[in-house]
């Protein structure tokens, strides 16, 4: 947690939220996401002769090495998911981390009713807004995407991409069909990946008119009291009791 810059004694004006091993995996992780999003696209409409396809497959100097780039790429952002995995449970065997409900990114019911409160507001149905801990019920669903994008995408893709080692444990009534489906699962997966970050988290991380053009806590990793407050006051209220007591006047 930074120190730096108090605002007063007690509270700092600005904490760490994603320390720099975090950082790190998001990097990989959207470096991978890019350079896999351009190159399969290429590769998907490769066999036709004009259009964004063919302009994407010869800016990476052909067929062939898109097809290498889209690989390396691919284990890479394989084995980025692979170091979060450990990582966190790493944090948890050595309790750096803990499972609390109002900082867990672990989906609980109460983000259920957080959805319906945000709609009524939205709506004008309701003035009050849902009060979020460390993660809002959107950023859990951004986060666990990840994981069951993996799974889907990361399998397929792995088949498709050592056809010769996966051929030895596919069943052989399955052969005549399932590299179809392969096919299939990886490139429409991969579709709503790339709509889904384009369109919502790009949105609620980075356009919004309060962020815009940029959240930068994915660079330095911090966050500033003032919208840790605003944003996340759970998680304030547990970081910073004291003062939330002395500002309700308790």
């Amino acid at each position: 947690m930074s120190q730096t810059n108090t605002t007063t004694d007690a509270i700092p004006h600005e904490i760490e939220r994603f320390n720099i091993i975090f950082r790190l995996q998001h990097i990989i992780l959207f470096t991978t996401f890019l350079l896999l999003s351009f190159t399969g696209w290429g590769l998907k409409y490769a066999h036709e002769p004009h259009g964004a396809s063919s302009i994407l497959i010869r800016m990476w100097g052909g067929a062939d090495m898109a097809g290498l780039i889209h690989k390396i790429a691919g284990v890479g952002m394989l084995l980025d998911f692979i170091w979060h995995v450990f990582y966190m449970l790493y944090l948890l065997a050595t309790k750096q981390t803990e499972i609390k409900a109002r900082t867990t990114v672990i989906p609980l019911p109460k983000d259920a009713f957080d959805a319906l409160q945000n709609f009524k507001y939205f709506l004008g149905i309701s003035n009050e807004k849902p009060r979020f801990g460390r993660y809002t019920y959107l950023q859990k669903f951004d986060y666990w995407a990840v994981f069951w994008g993996m799974v889907i995408i990361g399998f397929s893709g792995f088949a498709l991409a050592f056809p010769m080692v996966v051929s030895n444990i596919i069943p052989q009534f399955a052969a005549g069909w399932i590299w179809d489906t392969f096919a299939l699962m990886h490139s429409d997966e991969a579709l709503l990946a790339i709509v889904f970050i384009l369109f919502i988290h790009f949105y609620n991380e980075h356009l919004k008119s309060e962020v815009f053009p940029m959240n930068w806590v994915w660079l330095t990793g911090k966050i500033s009291t003032e919208t840790l407050k605003h944003h996340h006051p759970l998680e304030y209220e547990l970081m910073f009791p004291d003062q939330d007591k002395k500002e309700k006047g308790e």
